[in-house]
């Protein structure tokens, strides 16, 4: 007889429905706390870069970039197994638009990213000793910004959903962190490329914010850069299947990964 060890036999021994909640919740607690990571570490390395260099616009905004592309890299790292590691509300509908993800739990993610990149916006603030919320007074929403928030968004997606596509997924974190330190100097955006972020920066009147009347149209761009992307990724790769998005970013315990069903076969095998 083999015995399983006791977490194994205990979450087999469970319903469907309870295991798959039990997934969902803690999928929903890496998101919120990957995104206020993410957040911390734009926000605070922005404040930093400031004190560190005053006046000096592209030293600080190096400092910035820096900081975010080896932050995001390691927060990926971190909680990428539990949840994938989205932390952006675009990559989790276009991954639902792939089937990559259920509805229900895109839908999900969103709250659990806005509300985490709003607190570690705050948790920033607290850590460099100023008021834990201030609203930020920066303003970003010419043309030229939409325009390169709409094209920092169809980049990030088209890197992510490609290398999923392509089984390379085990790259993700240093090419999304490297593509996003990138970004913050070939856009005039800094490329945000994220909702869940635009709307955690308006509580930081730092570097790194964004003024409030300027959010709904960087949002309204990322959307727009994620239906872009949608439509480049189906003609590129027109195959692409659910267990392929479900990848995104990393591969991890989700929808297409759920505990399994105990069936009579795998029983057997517990008994014997």
């Amino acid at each position: 007889m083999t015995a399983w060890p006791a977490s194994t036999a205990t979450r087999l021994a469970q319903p469907e429905g309870v295991q798959v909640e039990s997934q969902l919740r803690r999928s929903l607690l890496a998101e919120f706390l990957g995104s206020a990571f993410l957040a911390a570490v734009v926000i605070g390395s922005g404040i930093a870069a400031q004190r560190l260099s005053p006046g000096n616009v592209g030293l600080e905004l190096l400092e910035n970039a820096a900081a975010t592309a080896a932050g995001l890299y390691t927060i990926i790292l971190m909680f990428g197994p539990v949840s994938g590691a989205h932390f952006n509300p675009v990559v989790s509908l276009v991954d639902a638009s792939f089937g990559g993800l259920s509805w229900r739990r895109a839908l999900s993610y969103v709250p659990a990213q806005v509300a985490g990149c709003v607190a570690g916006a705050v948790l920033a603030n607290g850590m460099f000793a100023t008021a834990a919320v201030s609203i930020s007074t920066k303003h970003r929403a010419s043309a030229a910004h939409l325009l390169a928030e709409g094209v920092a968004t169809l980049g990030l997606l088209l890197v992510i959903f490609s290398l999923a596509r392509t089984r390379r997924t085990h790259a993700a974190p240093a090419a999304v962190g490297a593509y996003i330190g990138a970004a913050y100097f070939f856009t005039s955006s800094t490329s945000f490329a994220n909702p869940a972020i635009s709307v955690g920066r308006m509580f930081s009147d730092t570097f790194a914010g964004i003024a409030p009347a300027s959010m709904p149209g960087f949002v309204i761009a990322q959307l727009v850069g994620g239906v872009t992307a949608i439509v480049v990724l189906r003609t590129l790769y027109p195959d692409v299947t659910p267990e392929e998005a479900a990848e995104v970013v990393l591969p991890h315990s989700g929808d297409h990964a759920a505990a399994p069903r105990l069936t009579e076969s795998s029983a057997a095998t517990v008994v014997r």
